[in-house]
């Protein structure tokens, strides 16, 4: 079952260095594991993505140490600061047997909802986003999770398949799912369908 709570830590690296920070933030995971946590490698550049199942928000001081040692670490590699935020599970679509899904990919689906509008974009979705995703065999998870602490907030959306990403990709980009997406921007996205992004990972660690 997906986890009530997750961390997303991610991080630009520099150019020609994201093999080295990937083996040295793998090892530094192994000596203090942490039961579902998972890294992945961006699809799209030279990011990385750190995804951690957090069952209290207690737990986060813990997290922090290793976080200090990641930082002493690999911070001389790094374009960006780490990027983190605390996520609230709100339901699953598409639930996973663990508290992080164990696909190969993973794509971040993100937007912010006009507060004016949030109760009804849930009832909206449920008819519209959700119905496609459980009727599309090529996502495997689909996850909705709301912000608790983020300078990003809004919901999101963890999406994990196994397909090619061409293959997923196809479910976002038909006439039908498009016309959601702009019915959306038009409705319920602070920002219009500009508010919208998307970041696609590799999983990196088995």
């Amino acid at each position: 079952m997906s986890s009530p709570l997750l961390v997303l830590n991610e991080v630009a690296v520099a150019p020609g260095k994201v093999d080295q920070v990937l083996a040295e933030w793998s090892a530094l995971n192994q000596k203090e594991p942490v039961a579902g946590r998972a890294l992945f490698r961006s699809v799209e550049g030279d990011g990385l993505l750190e995804v951690t199942p957090v069952g209290d928000p207690a737990e986060l001081a813990a997290l922090n140490k290793g976080w200090q040692k990641l930082w002493e670490s690999v911070s001389a590699d790094l374009v960006t600061d780490f990027r983190r935020q605390l996520l609230d599970f709100v339901e699953a679509p598409k639930d996973t047997a663990e508290p992080v899904p164990t696909t190969r990919y993973l794509q971040l689906r993100h937007i912010e909802v006009k507060p004016r509008e949030y109760a009804n974009y849930r009832e909206w979705r449920e008819n519209t986003i959700f119905e496609v995703v459980r009727g599309a065999a090529e996502v495997t998870t689909f996850l909705a999770y709301h912000s608790l602490v983020s300078s990003e907030p809004g919901v999101m959306f963890v999406s994990g398949f196994d397909v090619t990403p061409e293959e997923y990709q196809a479910v976002f980009t038909s006439p039908r799912y498009q016309e959601i997406v702009q019915q959306a921007g038009d409705r319920f996205i602070v920002g219009g369908e500009s508010g919208l992004y998307t970041r696609l990972y590799q999983r990196a660690d088995g």
